[in-house]
């Protein structure tokens, strides 16, 4: 094992010590690693940290500097262990710090990436994608968090999924609808029965019984997007696994909204219940989606008599 890699464990078991995930960190860097072990290099440059960095073709700026954002974090540490060592200076790649706009799915988009789910190579990965899919648009969990289940964080007869070592080392209950619980209950009917020697004490399962991996959950929806002919609304408005996420917060609060609720108040329980830091993460939603500003637009203009 090399300097760099033995420094990268060094490195994560740090952040993970301060309550950090970084499961795609850790992936990302070992990729930096083994890119500056073929260029026969033991040291960051932010020469080399660039042309690794842009190496994906047609990535989209924000991803570029995030992978940027990601090697300046280890470039920062080993500087603390070898003064020689160069730190990217933070404008390089900086992907503008723009956020993607939500593409909000709507029930014939969800319906139609089922249907083509159905076509998967075997029943256990159909079963396997209609129930990440299915979680994720009915809990707005994170797919991270969806991949981290765990057998027991399910518990049926409570109707709750508890999900731990969430962003940030948060843990919280998520209560589960009736059907989603049976959906649950007959999924791990199916996986036992396919799987009856399990390899993971993963809810969710690959083919050969491994808890799933983000980046094949996210080649497969991919395809699925593109089987279903969903395509970009926009260059920063593509359909992705986490924008069901954001469909499930907007179409809360826009039912809040339509109900009268009073928003302020209830605000606060959604970010609870996404696991935001802060509701204020929670607000971004509210500038975030046309559909939501229509709506406030609409009781702005009832509380102050203007005709529409």
């Amino acid at each position: 094992m090399t300097t760099l890699r033995l420094a990268l464990d060094d490195y994560l078991d740090l952040r993970h010590s301060l309550g950090f995930s970084l499961r795609r960190d850790a992936k990302l860097l070992a990729q930096f690693i083994s890119y500056l072990d073929e260029q026969h290099t033991d040291t960051v440059t932010t020469a080399s940290a660039v042309a690794w960095a842009s190496l994906p073709a047609d990535a989209s700026p924000g991803w570029l500097g995030f992978r940027m954002r990601v090697v300046r974090g280890f470039a920062a540490y080993l500087q603390t262990l070898d003064p020689a060592v160069e730190v990217p200076p933070p404008g390089l790649l900086s992907g503008n710090g723009r956020r993607a706009v939500p593409y909000l799915y709507s029930d014939t988009d969800i319906a139609a990436l089922f249907a083509e789910a159905e076509q998967l190579r075997t029943p256990l990965r159909t079963a396997t994608m209609h129930t990440v899919i299915g979680l994720l648009a009915v809990t707005g969990m994170r797919i991270g968090e969806v991949i981290d289940l765990d057998d027991t964080d399910f518990d049926a007869t409570g109707g709750l999924l508890v999900v731990r070592h969430a962003k940030f080392g948060k843990s919280r209950q998520i209560p589960l609808h009736p059907s989603a619980v049976t959906a649950l209950l007959a999924y791990q009917r199916l996986r036992d029965q396919t799987c009856p020697r399990l390899v993971a004490s993963a809810l969710l399962v690959s083919a050969t019984g491994t808890r799933l991996l983000s980046y094949n959950v996210g080649q497969t929806f991919a395809k699925l997007v593109r089987r279903a002919g969903l395509t970009a609304r926009s260059p920063s408005c593509r359909p992705r696994p986490h924008d069901l996420r954001h469909t499930f917060a907007v179409r809360t609060l826009l039912d809040w909204y339509r109900d009268d609720g009073d928003i302020a108040a209830q605000l606060p329980l959604l970010s609870t219940y996404l696991g935001h830091v802060s509701p204020a993460n929670t607000y971004w939603y509210l500038h975030a989606a046309p559909e939501l500003l229509a709506e406030a637009a609409k009781r702005l203009d009832a509380t102050s008599g203007v005709p529409r």
